[in-house]
């Protein structure tokens, strides 16, 4: 039976989510005809078309070209308002948002302004769904750690609502050590610290970001079960993985769908988490990656039940937050 009904009906959280990757190709082209910008494509189905990628790189390039759309505060509120009612349709009941200062600040776009719509949108979501919002401001690691540095220093006036530090971009070439002190900093200024590691590049990377950063979460993940005793190490720790199936399929991580590895992770005591990545980008939101695990993996309804509360143990909730949801989860009957 499938456990579509189910997973719509299970409140969830979502923790791995790049606000700019939830720009779809309908907000992208008006908002490219709002501003007069020239954009490589026709029309909203030739940007879809060119959603279609070899690899990581590749899909980043069209991903950084697709945020140039974003110029004023407005614009910022548009796409996340987008996100977060999507959030409301799928209930999704907390989401830690991960945005990309860099993205913007290069391409001159004053900090106040991306803040300013996403806190914005922020309120109106959380006045509107009772959505719970906690914002994670991620590095670019292909740029160096002194531009992270100054980012980190650049935000400042809003350390009150960023709630953790993130390491996000091309995996590859660029190890978790090349950040370790701009992350000791972050976490001297108190903040949760999260990074990407093992999705392309190896599990070392996942070695040094523990080790070298001291993580809270991994971001993917995925490539510890090549290493037995990583494994151990994050199933002992109780290390999350924010794991995103359909953004592994996308970017070729994978070659099918039926050889993900999440649900062995999970019967192996791993806290996973299912995430949607950069969900325009990559063919689904966070239900349809639950729906995808349900068809390609014959996932059970104890598997989805168990993310669900995955979701919530991983989040940066109080635990007294964390709970209540997970009391919710064990609440709902179909």
């Amino acid at each position: 039976m499938s456990l579509k009904h189910l997973i719509s009906a299970l409140p969830k959280a979502e923790l791995h989510l790049h606000i700019e990757g939830s720009l779809s190709p309908q907000l992208m082209w008006e908002l490219a005809q709002k501003h007069h910008i020239s954009l490589p494509y026709h029309s909203v189905e030739e940007i879809e078309k060119a959603y279609n990628f070899s690899d990581l790189q590749s899909f980043l390039d069209l991903y950084y070209a697709g945020a140039d759309v974003l110029r004023n505060e407005d614009d910022f509120y548009q796409l996340m308002m987008a996100y977060l009612q999507r959030c409301h349709q799928e209930n999704v009941v907390h989401t830690e948002i991960m945005f990309d200062p860099q993205t913007h600040t290069d391409r001159g776009v004053p900090f106040s302004t991306f803040m300013k719509g996403f806190l914005k949108a922020v309120q109106v979501a959380k006045g509107e769904y009772g959505i719970s919002v906690k914002l994670i401001m991620s590095f670019l690691r292909h740029l160096s750690e002194a531009q992270a540095l100054q980012t980190l220093r650049d935000a400042e006036a809003w350390y009150d609502v960023i709630d953790a530090v993130g390491l996000d971009s091309s995996e590859l070439g660029h190890p978790p050590e090349k950040f370790e002190r701009v992350f000791a900093e972050a976490r001297t200024l108190g903040f949760k610290v999260v990074a990407h590691a093992g999705e392309e590049g190896p599990p070392d990377y996942i070695w040094q970001a523990i080790n070298l950063l001291s993580v809270d979460r991994i971001d993917h993940g995925v490539r510890c079960q090549e290493d037995e005793e990583l494994m151990e190490l994050i199933k002992q720790r109780q290390i999350p993985l924010t794991v995103c199936p359909l953004s592994n399929l996308k970017l070729c991580v994978i070659d099918d769908m039926s050889q993900h590895n999440i649900l062995k992770l999970l019967d192996a005591g791993l806290l996973v988490t299912v995430n949607s990545d950069d969900p325009t980008y990559f063919g689904g939101f966070l239900n349809e990656n639950f729906e995808a695990l349900d068809v390609a993996l014959g996932m059970t309804e104890a598997q989805c039940r168990q993310l669900a509360k995955n979701s919530f143990t991983a989040s940066f909730l109080s635990e007294e937050e964390k709970q209540k949801w997970i009391e919710k989860v064990d609440a709902v009957s179909v």
